[in-house]
């Protein structure tokens, strides 16, 4: 296993505030897989999912998952949040590193995302029941994927960054 702490979770759960926040904590760099599949494609996510569909933007998320194994160490990766939904991703996030589980409520992640207006899976009439919907079915699957699961609802970042740190400490 590589070292580096990998953040799994729900969208708006503060995978990539927490990620930004740790980097400077653990001096260590962040890898955001969006923002690294966004570069490779010159696409913004909702691009790709307007011309290419989800199907594709998930291949692409194993694939940046495949490279990392190869080319990080020692770095923080912030995952966009459907990355654990493919179970073939959940071993090999493993293989890269320490998956911690930011495990937010459905009412934390519509208050905090309400007025966004760049997530292509809450673009629908009732964006508080899609969050209801689609949290329900991937918590078991960021459960089963995580190595550590930390609730962050109603958490400061560093709380959240508190128990990461001493988490990472046990493994050293």
């Amino acid at each position: 296993m590589k070292d580096n702490v990998i953040l799994i979770g729900f969208m708006g759960c503060g995978k990539t505030s927490v990620g930004i926040r740790l980097s400077y904590s653990l001096k260590r760099t962040i890898i955001d897989t969006d923002k690294w599949i966004e570069k490779k494609q010159n696409m913004t996510v909702s691009e790709i999912f307007a011309k290419e569909g989800e199907q594709a933007f998930r291949q692409m998320e194993t694939d940046c998952i495949k490279e990392l194994i190869n080319t990080a160490d020692g770095q923080i990766i912030s995952t966009g949040g459907g990355l654990p939904i493919r179970e073939e991703n959940h071993g090999l996030l493993k293989e890269l590193g320490r998956v911690y589980y930011l495990k937010v409520t459905p009412e934390a992640v519509y208050e905090r995302l309400k007025d966004d207006t760049t997530r292509p899976l809450l673009q629908g009439a009732d964006p508080k029941a899609q969050i209801e919907e689609l949290l329900l079915k991937r918590a078991p699957l960021y459960e089963k994927c995580a190595d550590v699961i930390i609730e962050v609802s109603g958490k400061s970042f560093d709380e959240i960054i508190a128990e990461i740190m001493k988490e990472e400490s046990k493994e050293r």
